[in-house]
């Protein structure tokens, strides 16, 4: 075996001394941190970690242009930022998400990773403090109560912008095709779980088009709703410790770098006391959540059956149903996305609660990596839940037209079309007739002779139905 000088090298903090495994590029405080925090396996996302290499980035280049940073020093900073930002260095991002709630343990996991890989890339040792210490050089400028919130905001704008807007806009295409391509077939609308006058099948997944767009829209807002970055503020949002011009600069090469328009923040104790935007954004994901459950809810009734149910569409069949009943398909992918829903849902409720007066008390809110957490799953599950669906459900829909024209046929609601030529009464009596009877609408019209044959074909064509009839309004006393 090993003996322990060979396992593990010592690092120290302000606190003293600590034992950090020997090809760890962390040190004594995220050391520290992991035998505190031993809670769950849960790790900040790839998103977060990526942020927080841009923004130490971005503070070197920014720290060398203010001459606070000589060149050596900003080329090893950036160099091993890039790495981190790039994901190089994922395993060495070590600290539960349940620890302080500030998030410094994670702040300085990023400060001990940068300067420790700096110091390999000089001199072919990982860790030390020298040419590039963890406090001084990388965390120059900075406090762990603007870095975090700043990585919040960056790592979810920009996994906002480049994955969840374009899934939904990729499951709007596929729901406005598929509009397209049914909207001659005819179905019978429904209202209240019961039967109500026709629609067409286009004009239905035409509504889900919509929504889809309508929730990148949401998307839109979401980012907008981050554009404001605490960074800048440092411990209380005075900027103690931080040049006048590094706030504006430094978010100006992060906007460079991610292409989103981010600003410095208006009012730092605002920014950094409070998280009002982050409830903002996870409120506009909630709203997207609960569309996306709309449309795979109905998109599963429809299939239902399929000779049992209402069985008006017919949904791929991506893997078996059932372990006991062969041939048996499931709406898997709407379940899929029900779950996802559930699932935003809930972190909303947390992210709610930890930006409540709970977790923002005076200048500072402390339970930020929680946040942090709750906020990209949000983000990765709706883009996934979003793109797969449209994939693998939305692309594969065909209609069942022969089916849900016998249905509009059978209808009691084809009545709805006579009201306004007989009056709403003698409409009634011819519904209820054909529920006593089972005879068709159409059946007890003819036999009544209600209205001339080539009136009442066109009174009761279910396509005429589906849109607005100039010469069917104000007219039999409806």
């Amino acid at each position: 075996m090993p003996n322990a000088d060979q396992t593990h090298r010592s690092e120290r903090d302000s606190m003293g001394e600590m034992r950090v495994p020997a090809d760890a590029y962390y040190g004594a405080s995220t050391a520290r941190a992991v035998e505190n925090f031993p809670i769950s396996d849960l790790r900040f996302p790839r998103q977060f970690v990526a942020a927080l290499g841009l923004i130490k980035w971005a503070a070197a280049e920014v720290n060398f242009k203010l001459g606070l940073l000589d060149e050596k020093r900003r080329g090893l900073l950036q160099q091993a930022a890039q790495e981190v930002a790039d994901g190089a260095l994922d395993d060495q991002f070590v600290v539960d998400i349940f620890q302080t709630g500030s998030g410094t343990s994670t702040n300085m996991n990023a400060n001990e990773v940068i300067a420790s890989r700096a110091n390999e890339i000089a001199g072919g040792k990982r860790g030390g403090k020298d040419p590039i210490h963890p406090n001084d050089h990388v965390n120059m400028q900075q406090s762990s109560n603007d870095v975090i919130p700043t990585a919040i905001h960056v790592a979810a704008a920009v996994a906002i912008n480049e994955s969840l807007i374009p899934a939904l806009d990729h499951l709007a295409a596929a729901l406005d095709a598929k509009a397209k391509q049914f909207d001659d077939v005819i179905k019978i609308g429904r209202t209240h779980l019961q039967d109500a006058t026709p629609i067409r099948l286009g004009q239905e997944l035409s509504g889900y088009a919509a929504q889809a767009r309508l929730s990148a829209m949401r998307a839109h807002k979401a980012i907008n709703a981050l554009r404001e970055l605490p960074l800048g503020g440092t411990a209380v949002g005075t900027g103690i410790n931080s040049h006048p011009a590094y706030a504006a600069l430094a978010i100006a090469a992060i906007a460079h770098k991610t292409g989103i328009d981010f600003v410095e923040a208006r009012n730092h104790f605002e920014a950094q006391a409070a998280k009002d935007a982050v409830v903002e954004t996870s409120g506009l994901l909630k709203t997207i959540a609960i569309s996306l459950s709309k449309i795979a809810n109905d998109i599963r009734w429809l299939a239902s059956g399929p000779r049992c149910g209402l069985g008006e569409i017919s949904i791929p069949a991506t893997q078996p149903g059932s372990s006991i009943m062969p041939g048996k398909v499931n709406p898997v992918m709407s379940e899929m996305v029900l779950q996802v829903a559930a699932q935003v849902i809930g972190n909303d409720a947390a992210i709610a609660f930890a930006g409540s007066g709970l977790g923002s008390t005076f200048e500072l809110n402390v339970m930020m990596p929680v946040i942090a957490y709750n906020l990209l799953q949000s983000i990765q599950l709706l883009a996934s839940a979003a793109r797969v669906f449209a994939d693998r459900c939305v692309a594969g829909l065909e209609a069942n037209a022969e089916h849900t024209a016998a249905m509009v046929e059978q209808s009691l609601a084809m009545c709805t079309s006579l009201a306004p030529k007989i009056g709403y009464d003698k409409a009634g009596e011819i519904a209820k007739e054909s529920f006593r009877t089972g005879k068709t609408v159409r059946e007890i019209a003819v036999a009544k002779k209600i209205l001339p044959e080539g009136e009442l074909a066109q009174t009761l064509d279910p396509r005429r139905m589906t849109q607005p009839q100039a010469d069917m309004v104000g007219s039999g006393g409806g």
